[in-house]
């Protein structure tokens, strides 16, 4: 039974509990990558590959249920794929140079860069807070880069916070998208079997131009990528899908932000990662800047809570979305994040 279908509108302990156990899948995201081995296009590449037959299945039976989905609805969802595919890949070097859990916090920073492109492209002013929140998150990627210190933890901090920067702009571009070619609802399979479909063939072609793909993974890196698309790439993001929309945005959006936390533990415990006090001190000017982003969303939601509860991921798009109502599907970073 697909995820949407276990899910029922108005059971809000049921959905809160999807949506953690789909935030502690998405967790162990960056942390897969790093067990992996993999080059940053090797891991990019399966990621997507490994989860595409599952989502082509669950599509499939969302198009027998329900009938085809309109074209423009697809093109959209490729488009994401577009973003995707560029978001795992700068993603993916920004582990390797700055590892598992700083690289998942600075790509968070897309929760704080999405009402700005809904600001240039919608025309629609962010509040105060989220404007005040922006210099507070870009102290904290200073914090986190290295370049403050010397023996700061990474390969190429500066490098990786670069990395970071660009994985969060790119993930901006595949949350508007993919949110945009969700009219329905009940189809959480089909924008995303269609997005990771697209950015398969685009890692692979990348990976290629690079030179560092690696068609063939050898185990166990196999066995850590195929892990990394089951748990993130289709369960993580199925249930992060079908909860989103059956939740306020702003409790949505607070749960969520225990996901870089979660990274950045995780990353200490399994992979000895140890950043610096500056770039832990990073860490938290950019978890600040993220929560204040999140009360405003709160404040929206009171505001207005009828209409803050029944719209969210995969509700009929309209023309002008409200930042505070696409912010609630931006905070599952990595999402790709995983």
């Amino acid at each position: 039974m697909p995820p949407a279908a276990l899910v029922r509108l108005g059971d809000g302990s049921r959905a809160r509990a999807y949506l953690l156990v789909g935030a502690a899948a998405i967790a162990f995201s960056s942390i897969l990558v790093r067990l992996s081995h993999a080059s940053p296009s090797t891991a990019a590449i399966f990621r997507c590959a490994y989860a595409l037959p599952i989502l082509a299945c669950l599509a499939w039976r969302e198009n027998r249920r329900l009938g085809p989905r309109q074209a423009r609805d697809r093109r959209l969802a490729a488009g994401a794929g577009v973003f995707f595919a560029a978001d795992l890949l700068m993603w993916h070097h920004s582990i390797n140079d700055v590892g598992a859990g700083l690289a998942t916090v600075l790509a968070n920073v897309q929760v704080v860069l999405l009402p700005l492109v809904a600001w240039a492209v919608l025309g629609e002013r962010p509040a105060r807070r989220v404007l005040a929140a922006l210099p507070v998150c870009l102290i904290g990627v200073l914090l986190i880069s290295g370049v403050l210190e010397h023996g700061a933890y990474g390969r190429d901090p500066l490098r990786g916070a670069l990395f970071g920067l660009g994985a969060g702009v790119a993930y901006v571009g595949f949350i508007l998208l993919l949110r945009q070619s969700g009219n329905d609802r009940r189809r959480p399979a089909g924008p995303l079997c269609d997005a990771t479909a697209v950015a398969t063939v685009l890692c692979i072609v990348a990976g290629v131009i690079i030179g560092d793909a690696r068609l063939v993974p050898t185990w166990p890196s196999a066995g850590w990528l195929l892990l990394l698309a089951l748990t993130s790439q289709v369960l993580g993001w199925m249930l992060i899908g079908t909860s989103l929309p059956r939740l306020p945005a702003a409790q949505s959006s607070l749960l969520l932000t225990l996901q870089p936390v979660g990274s950045v533990a995780l990353a200490a415990l399994i992979l000895g990662e140890s950043p610096s006090p500056l770039q832990l001190a990073g860490v938290v000017a950019v978890l600040a800047g993220l929560l204040a982003v999140v009360r405003v969303q709160s404040s929206r939601e009171t505001a207005a809570p009828s209409s803050a509860m029944s719209r969210g991921a995969g509700s009929a798009a309209l023309p002008r979305p409200e930042p505070a109502r696409v912010l609630s599907v931006a905070a599952s970073t990595d999402v790709e994040r995983g």
